[in-house]
């Protein structure tokens, strides 16, 4: 039931994206088609939670042991970095047309803060192994909803009537308040 609720929490309660506001460049940057963002979502999920996995384990099997937790953060990047490099080498081979529209925004997945943020927060929260996979699986899986629902409005902003000085950027940021508004709603669930 914990692991249930952990999922909820990171997923709706917690959203890293739109509660802690981790991850607005690509949210902001990929969010124009919904091909784009589903693409991008699948990717996140897949990175943050590897990452995250890895990291932990980095951490507990190396870090501590050694009592280098001073160097978590430097640790934690290049482990980011090496995963997204084989993230952005396995689409190229796979899924070249989603790689050719993800353009930039793949290789910035290694510095997306959201998933550098749920390693540290994985670390933080001193999870167990099961607990921070469920963690980081929703915390990827809520990343992606928020990047899906944001495309979807904006994809409707391409035939609604909006003023010269509110469109695009503008009126996403708009947006993505009011999105982080209505997430808020669910903070009454905990």
């Amino acid at each position: 039931m914990d692991l249930i609720l952990l999922a909820i929490n990171a997923i709706l309660v917690k959203n890293i994206l739109l509660m802690q506001y981790l991850g607005n460049c690509p949210f902001l940057g990929t969010s124009k088609r919904m091909e784009t963002a589903l693409g991008m979502g699948m990717a996140v999920i897949f990175t943050l939670t590897l990452a995250t996995t890895i990291t932990w384990v980095v951490h507990r099997a190396v870090l501590v042991p050694f009592k280098l937790q001073y160097m978590q953060t430097i640790a934690f990047i290049l482990v980011i970095a090496a995963l997204v490099q084989f993230v952005e080498i396995f689409m190229k081979k796979t899924l070249p047309a989603l790689y050719l529209s993800l353009g930039i925004f793949l290789p910035l997945i290694t510095t997306n803060c959201a998933v550098f943020g749920a390693a540290l927060l994985s670390v933080k929260n001193d999870y167990d192994f099961v607990h921070m996979v469920v963690f980081a699986m929703a915390s990827a899986t809520g990343f992606a909803l928020a990047l899906v629902l944001f495309a979807g409005l904006r994809e409707r902003f391409r035939v609604a009537h909006i003023p010269g000085a509110l469109q695009d950027t503008a009126i996403g940021l708009i947006t993505a308040g009011l999105m982080s508004l209505a997430f808020l709603g669910f903070k009454g669930m905990t």
